[in-house]
């Protein structure tokens, strides 16, 4: 998958890139870090790195446990949850998602394209539905999801070619990595106003999803029903996600 946007490059600079730096280093695999762990991930120097996490602790960007390992603090959720984009649109479509969640019992998420990536703004899981591999906040590729491949429909052509003239990757043994045959599925998706991800990133799980259209007529985010393969089909499904996403587009209209 693609490096995450937006980090800071390069073990100097500004105080503000290398306390972007130290934040960057924290991953959904790397939610706790030492000081030395830190300090290796970013390049800096031991002394400097200690420097700055004493104000990032100060300010509540970072808290220090008692096993003296550094995590994210929630002064950053705070102001993560301020974002017009994340907010405003998971505020407008939370009442539709839950409805389909109740009626379907399913995974509903949503989701926005953030340059190259897909980045989930919320997820309701059903009870009893299929694991998913995604999380709120998380990034993930634009190729896999259906949230993903309706976004990437939509996006600008210079986009999809950044996209589909780099590496795709694979997730299962179902992943579609052509990109001839992904700009078929794109072509279709905007066709039939919906796109279909079948055990593309786990090999129990078929993702149905439809674009969300905002007061200019742009796709501004995607809807998505996640259900265990084999118990329903696309087009079963298709009628109820476009259903949630034409909801969800009034709203934020």
């Amino acid at each position: 998958m693609a490096a995450r946007r937006g980090g800071p490059g390069g073990p100097t600079g500004p105080v503000v890139r290398r306390a972007l730096q130290l934040l960057d280093a924290f991953s959904p695999d790397r939610t706790a870090m030492t000081l030395s762990e830190l300090a290796r991930h970013t390049g800096m120097p031991a002394s400097t790195t200690y420097r700055m996490l004493g104000e990032l602790v100060d300010w509540g960007a970072l808290e220090r446990g008692d096993d003296g390992a550094y995590r994210i603090g929630l002064r950053l959720w705070e102001l993560g949850a301020l974002a017009p984009r994340g907010l405003g649109l998971r505020e407008h479509a939370l009442p539709t998602m839950e409805d389909l969640s109740a009626v379907t019992r399913e995974n509903v998420q949503l989701a926005i394209r953030e340059g190259t990536e897909v980045v989930f703004v919320e997820r309701i899981a059903g009870t009893g539905a299929v694991p998913v591999r995604t999380r709120v906040g998380g990034r993930f590729a634009l190729t896999a999801t259906g949230v993903g491949l309706v976004l990437l429909a939509h996006a600008p052509a210079e986009v999809q070619d950044v996209v589909l003239g780099g590496e795709i990757p694979r997730f299962t043994d179902f992943t579609v990595t052509d990109p001839a045959e992904l700009r078929r599925m794109l072509a279709e998706a905007r066709a039939c106003g919906f796109a279909v991800s079948d055990r593309q990133v786990t090999d129990d799980a078929l993702s149905v999803a439809a674009p969300v259209i905002d007061q200019r007529g742009e796709v501004a985010a995607a809807v998505s029903l996640v259900v265990r393969h084999g118990t329903a089909t696309p087009h079963s499904l298709s009628a109820l996600v476009r259903a949630s996403a034409r909801a969800i587009s009034r709203a934020i209209a």
